[in-house]
């Protein structure tokens, strides 16, 4: 519901609050609630807010006071404030539903803007959800409306092209690109990895945006409407909880889906979409996983039992 609050750690004290809708002048809050976490940057916490000149607000982190706000947008969706250097400058990244937009840290201003969806209207209520990932001067992000889009990044003069926009114009089949509903995808080297509308895991040549290949194994093989995983690397492998509550220890690699164990760890607590699903982020600390489906939470060791040899 928008109401940021800065407690005491000490005793859960309330030192300062901010109540978005009213403090903002704020008809709604976004569909599914105010789901992107703030970023925290030297004295600045940034927020998520919304409206017109505020849909971003740094916000003291000492006394919630106003910093400085930026950008207007009819929708401020859910895919979190990031910040990356690119070509030797750090930028903040915002992505609304209207636009990916790169921003001045310290002070708001605006560097770049880029139109997302590039050729088309938005489809409201959007759902721009995943983290936009970077490597080098490159930006990429993925929808489940409008599919994939590449950007370069430059800084002198500030600005970002479109390399390659990839999205299927049928959604029932969304054949072309990746079109991501809550996963955020992977970037190694020259390929990306994610969960596309229906559940398929694809690989996509970043160079091109071109499918190498697709699997259903991500999901168990059951596919369907918003079926999704989530992806979590760890060293050489990736760790894929679905929504099916399975926990999965995979490699991905431009050859292939190379499954190395599955678990089934939780039964489904939810239905939608006509799937019984579990949408609960998994949390990783300890050597374990920490999994929930909305009624039970479990923790699983994910220590090796090998032992080495003297």
């Amino acid at each position: 519901m928008g109401d940021l609050l800065c407690l005491d750690a000490k005793d859960g004290s309330v030192i300062w609050e901010r109540h978005f809708l009213k403090d903002f002048a704020l008809g709604d809050p976004p569909v599914w609630g105010y789901a992107a976490a703030p970023l925290l940057d030297g004295e600045r916490l940034i927020c998520l807010v919304g409206g017109t000149n505020s849909a971003v607000v740094a916000f003291h982190k000492d006394t919630g006071k106003v910093i400085w706000q930026a950008l207007s947008a009819a929708e401020i969706g859910y895919a979190p404030p990031a910040i990356y250097t690119i070509g030797g400058k750090r930028q903040l990244i915002i992505w609304h539903p209207d636009a990916v937009v790169g921003l001045e840290p310290e002070s708001g201003r605006v560097l770049w803007t880029q139109r997302y969806p590039v050729d088309e209207k938005p489809q409201r209520p959007e759902v721009t959800i995943a983290m936009p990932r970077v490597i080098r001067d490159r930006l990429f992000v993925s929808s489940y409306y409008h599919g994939a889009l590449l950007l370069q990044i430059t800084n002198d003069p500030p600005g970002a092209r479109v390399v390659w926009n990839r999205h299927s114009t049928s959604r029932s089949s969304f054949n072309d690109g990746l079109h991501t509903v809550m996963c955020t995808p992977i970037w190694k080297g020259d390929y990306i990895y994610g969960i596309c509308g229906m559940g398929e895991l694809r690989c996509l040549d970043a160079r091109t945006g071109e499918r190498v290949w697709e699997s259903d194994a991500a999901v168990g093989g059951k596919t369907g409407n918003f079926a999704t995983a989530f992806l979590v690397e760890h060293q050489d492998r990736v760790f894929i909880w679905n929504d099916q509550g399975e926990l999965i220890l995979a490699r991905l690699t431009p050859k292939g889906f190379d499954e190395i164990s599955r678990a089934k760890l939780l039964e489904t607590s939810e239905n939608t979409r006509g799937r019984d699903i579990v949408w609960c982020h998994p949390a990783f600390a300890n050597r374990c996983a920490y999994v929930h489906n909305g009624k039970d939470l479990i923790c699983v060791s994910l220590a090796s039992t090998v032992k080495s040899k003297a």
